[in-house]
């Protein structure tokens, strides 16, 4: 059984994170909460490697449009007239492109973070996906006012800064998927490890 100290989670500063400068402060939030960075790396992914990092699958894809429509509703929207349909399978794949495009337009910065219950305290300090719904104190909170309804109105994916994995589950599937057999470092950290 893995001490939960040894918990892995998967982290990337999106592009927006990354062309507003908030690579070092991202960093130095997860730190200070006693988390490691044990592995990270700058990139420019390829359109193939983010169609693998997000699912396709139609269960996937459905809930996605389901969430698109829901916020339409809310919002007193029309969702027919912004996406042309109202499948919502088709809804799905528009933003999941979207998203895709928005992760190849600019570098990012890959990390594994190491800590005590790693994926729970990662997602916390960055905050709910919708930043306008994170708390001040949170990345997204502080830094992020973006809404899924004015991302949708102009034809784009949400800037929320940051993504950082939901489960142990999706963890160790992106880990894998991003950082294959390079290596994860193992050190101590002064006042944590010891």
């Amino acid at each position: 059984m893995q001490h939960p100290k040894e918990e892995k989670t998967f982290v990337l500063i999106k592009p927006d994170g990354v062309r507003k400068g908030l690579t070092g402060e991202i960093i130095k939030r997860m730190e200070q909460r006693d988390l490691k960075i044990v592995a990270i790396e700058m990139f420019q992914p390829s359109k193939a490697e983010m169609d693998k990092h997000y699912p396709k699958d139609e269960a996937w894809l459905r809930r996605i449009g389901e969430k698109t429509t829901g916020t339409y509703q809310k919002y007193g929207h029309n969702v027919k007239k912004d996406f042309g349909t109202d499948d919502l399978l088709k809804i799905g794949k528009t933003v999941r492109g979207w998203l895709i495009d928005f992760m190849i337009s600019a570098p990012m910065v890959k990390m594994v973070v190491q800590g005590v219950h790693a994926v729970d305290m990662v997602r916390k300090i960055v905050g709910p996906t919708m930043p306008y719904l994170a708390e001040m104190g949170t990345i997204r909170g502080d830094y992020s006012t973006d809404s899924a309804i004015s991302a949708n109105i102009e034809k784009r994916a949400v800037y929320n800064l940051v993504h950082a994995s939901e489960t142990p589950e999706e963890a160790k599937h992106e880990i894998e998927h991003w950082f294959g057999k390079s290596t994860i470092f193992k050190y101590k950290r002064f006042g944590i490890d010891e």
